[in-house]
């Protein structure tokens, strides 16, 4: 899996932690959703990366993601921001998986 951070996204994630010490986490979260395969995905930012995470390849900003979920994500996707909508965007070459991407600082 490889994920690709745009310039905008990487620099807004630079100023949502402003040099705190954490990961970064791509949750598939499911709370809520009544089904597994019913998530949606946000960005966390974690203390350590949860148990059963691994470390993608990105382009720059380290980012760990669910083993158990990767099956519903893409196998190259990228993360962007979108001013307008003041959100990040989870895409890949086929598809929006998230238009409104949040993010949350769990620390």
């Amino acid at each position: 899996m490889y994920i690709e951070w745009t310039e905008t996204a990487a620099g807004k994630i630079a100023g949502k932690v402003q040099g705190q010490e954490g990961y970064l986490q791509l949750k598939y979260d499911t709370d809520g959703c009544g089904c597994v395969v019913s998530g949606v995905t946000a960005l966390w930012w974690v203390n350590q990366p949860e148990e059963g995470t691994e470390k993608v390849e990105t382009n720059g900003i380290a980012l760990y993601v669910e083993k158990s979920k990767m099956i519903f994500l893409d196998e190259v996707m990228k993360i962007d921001f979108v001013p307008e909508a003041n959100s990040f965007q989870l895409k890949s070459p086929n598809q929006i998986l998230n238009p409104r991407m949040s993010f949350f600082n769990k620390i």
